[in-house]
């Protein structure tokens, strides 16, 4: 009886502890950490109670769940390409991204049934009316236009849904394949236009370029001949002022040697007679050389006064 009641006691035992760690088990179980890019919704008995945000949490057993885990990072959707007819009834296939935000997770959670699908929805048509308005052309060249359009019209729409859309991207406008093949044909056409044109441009500047340097090579020529003369010039006017300063230099200096010349003459009481004598016999010897011309004083009248007077001094000798 003693072994039957202590195996009694033990087993008992047992099973409160293995009860207890259950119990245990399942409260650590209901024990939720949210992260800080994520939001929690809790219900309790089926209707809305809380929103989580980061830290510990726990869910009071048989009474809370967790209805939606919402990120509130922002996300990016691609959608599929979508139909869409021009203005003037060109149809074409185009397709955008969307990137949002959630900025009330409760609104998200019950605003309404399915937010990314109805963001597509609501972005597709939105497109159609806005592409609509816009002939071939003008789709092409707007698409900030259409971004700007799209985005303001979606992140209206999407307020009560707790979104918020921060940017709207065209990623592909795909016309169909016979305009496709026109404009390629009139690009190319453009193109070769444009060659042309910077063909003709580039022979028109080379050619400017060219007439350009010949005219400032003849210019510089011009210049050289007329410095080369201007300097030429310039050595010759001062050659002719340095021989004519000789020549004066040296009238200069034989005047002061006949100055000095006669100065001495007087000193030694030479009379006119005698230099006029002395001259007669210069030309004298003048005459006996090879010379073809005499230069003969112009006072020969007074020859005979002036021989008659060297007579005189020759007595007087």
């Amino acid at each position: 009886m003693f072994l039957s009641g202590q195996s009694t006691y033990v087993l008992v035992a047992v099973v409160a502890s293995i009860i207890v760690l259950v119990i245990v088990a399942y409260l650590i179980s209901r024990i939720r950490i949210v992260r800080q890019t994520n939001k929690y919704i809790i219900e309790r008995f089926g209707g809305y109670h809380a929103t989580w945000s980061v830290g510990f949490h726990f869910l009071v057993p048989f009474m809370d769940k967790i209805a939606y885990i919402v990120s509130m990072k922002e996300q990016v959707k691609d959608f599929d390409p979508q139909p869409v007819i021009t203005k003037d009834n060109v149809t074409m296939q185009i397709d955008s991204i969307v990137f949002y935000q959630v900025t009330d997770p409760k609104l998200y959670a019950y605003g309404v049934e399915n937010p990314i699908s109805a963001i597509e929805n609501l972005s597709a048509t939105t497109l159609r009316n806005i592409i609509g308005e816009l002939d071939l052309d003008e789709t092409l060249t707007s698409r900030d236009i259409i971004n700007t359009k799209m985005r303001s019209i979606l992140d209206e729409a999407t307020d009560p849904w707790g979104i918020k859309v921060n940017r709207v991207e065209v990623k592909n406008i795909l016309p169909p394949k016979d305009i496709r093949d026109a404009m390629e044909r009139q690009m190319r056409a453009e193109r070769e236009r444009r060659e042309k044109i910077l063909l003709a441009e580039g022979e028109k500047k080379s050619q400017i370029l060219l007439a350009e340097g010949k005219k400032e090579s003849q210019i510089l020529t011009a210049e050289a001949d007329r410095e080369a003369m201007i300097r030429k010039a310039e050595g010759e006017a001062q050659a002719i002022l340095k021989v004519k300063t000789a020549e004066a230099e040296g009238i200069k200096i034989t005047r002061e040697a006949e100055a000095e010349g006669l100065k001495l003459l007087k000193e030694a009481n030479v009379t006119e007679a005698v230099l006029k004598l002395k001259s007669y016999e210069a030309m004298q010897k003048v005459a006996d050389g090879q010379a073809t011309k005499i230069i003969v004083p112009s006072d020969m009248q007074n020859l005979a006064t002036t021989v008659t007077a060297i007579k005189e001094i020759a007595k007087d000798k």
